[in-house]
């Protein structure tokens, strides 16, 4: 599919910002400012905001622990999420919720998740509900590779072609469920995606590290999910660049493995080398966003270090629904 210019330029500002963001994280949590586990989202930029330009507030998706990514492909607030994540009073979720459980319900991000695979039977919830709409929205788990072995995962696969509902599953398969490989933990390492079809779904399968393969691929999911009400899931082949959480020592790399898909499968390189060749922007324009991202992430940070922590008083505000 041809996008526009302007369509184009927003994909790649908000790649940019979850690689500038993820990058800045990095440096942050080595001071110590930064409580609690944090998974950095460097490498799938182009898996969460393929999967996500398709999308309005009104589409709903479901993350993971790794989710800095999704929430800022989703539209979350960059300035509300590095406050959450430092904790302050005036994050996206009052500093409640820190790196792992980011949430904005009012443009369709329903949280991120500690826990592997519990994802997947909230978005069959929020797809039950997108049917009932009759609004054609749908609901979006998205896992890992890891996920794919939980039974929560299974279930929900069963559940959403039982119920027949717009339920979609995106398998980033990065190659590592934290420290291990899918050949050695998975039976169908090479297909994922297989798993899902065998429940009796449509399944897609794209390259994660391309923005394009991805986008294109989800144009004829979403379609069809949107025009069907069935549900359907398909397995990005992508990878991380940092390791399961920050201080993983990654000794489970082979040798130069780093290396290699730095230099070879780099979304955001492979992006400006596509459009600058095909003549749809210019490496300066490109350029240009790099540095507009940067003074953002710059402006985030400085603020939510200074930001006042949350009021101990209020503790106990929104532990239990009002009705």
């Amino acid at each position: 599919m041809q996008l526009s210019r302007e369509a184009l330029l927003q994909a790649y500002t908000r790649m940019a910002t979850i690689r500038q963001f993820e990058e800045r994280l990095h440096d942050e949590i080595k001071t110590g400012e930064i409580a609690g586990f944090t998974h950095l989202y460097c490498g799938q930029e182009a898996a969460a905001v393929g999967v996500c330009e398709h999308l309005d507030d009104d589409d709903m998706i479901v993350s993971t622990h790794r989710g800095h990514g999704h929430c800022i492909a989703k539209g979350c607030d960059v300035k509300g999420m590095m406050l959450e994540i430092y904790g302050r009073r005036d994050g996206l979720c009052k500093g409640r919720a820190g790196s792992m459980h980011i949430a904005d319900v009012s443009i369709g991000m329903l949280g991120a998740n500690g826990i592997v695979g519990a994802g997947a039977p909230q978005a069959v919830g929020a797809a039950i509900a997108a049917k009932l709409d009759r609004k054609g929205k749908v609901a979006i788990a998205f896992s890992g590779d890891g996920a794919c072995n939980q039974g929560t995962t299974f279930e929900a696969m069963n559940m959403a072609v039982v119920l027949k509902v717009p339920a979609i599953f995106v398998f980033e398969n990065n190659h590592y469920s934290e420290h291990t490989g899918p050949d050695y933990a998975t039976a169908t390492a090479t297909d994922i995606a297989g798993r899902a079809e065998a429940f009796g779904m449509k399944v897609w399968r794209a390259n994660g590290s391309d923005f394009f393969s991805t986008y294109d691929a989800m144009t004829e999911l979403l379609a069809y999910v949107r025009s069907t009400n069935l549900p359907a899931a398909i397995e990005l082949d992508t990878e991380r660049f940092y390791g399961h959480f920050e201080g993983d020592p990654q000794r489970y790399r082979g040798p130069g493995e780093l290396d290699r898909l730095w230099a070879e499968r780099d979304c955001l390189k492979a992006f400006r080398a596509r459009v600058s060749e095909a003549k749809l922007i210019d490496i300066a324009d490109l350029d240009a966003i790099d540095a507009e991202v940067a003074a953002l992430i710059e402006e985030a940070t400085t603020e939510a270090r200074a930001a006042p922590p949350p009021d101990p008083a209020n503790v106990a505000d929104d532990v239990y629904v009002s009705y």
